[in-house]
């Protein structure tokens, strides 16, 4: 019985080396600011509410000046994912 024939392998030629890109980061030196400057007037529309009774910020919001403040907080924080 007649030999098969062997397929020669080529030889091992390791793939090519990939270029590492350079990550271009943005200045967000704004982001820590803004994101106290959010929960501080959230914190100081919560306190002033109370402290006044009502009175202050905005009496024809009622009790929705306490969402007010709050939504400013969220926003604190919803900034604060910009943040590297």
């Amino acid at each position: 019985m007649p030999k098969s024939r062997i397929r020669k392998k080529a030889d091992f030629t390791p793939p090519p080396t990939k270029q590492a890109t350079a990550i271009k980061l943005t200045n967000r030196s704004w982001v820590a600011p803004v994101m106290l400057a959010l929960f501080l007037v959230g914190l100081a529309w919560i306190v002033v509410f109370y402290v006044t009774d009502g009175d202050l910020p905005i009496e024809a919001l009622g009790n929705w000046n306490i969402v007010v403040g709050f939504g400013f907080i969220a926003g604190g924080f919803g900034v604060s994912t910009q943040w590297k």
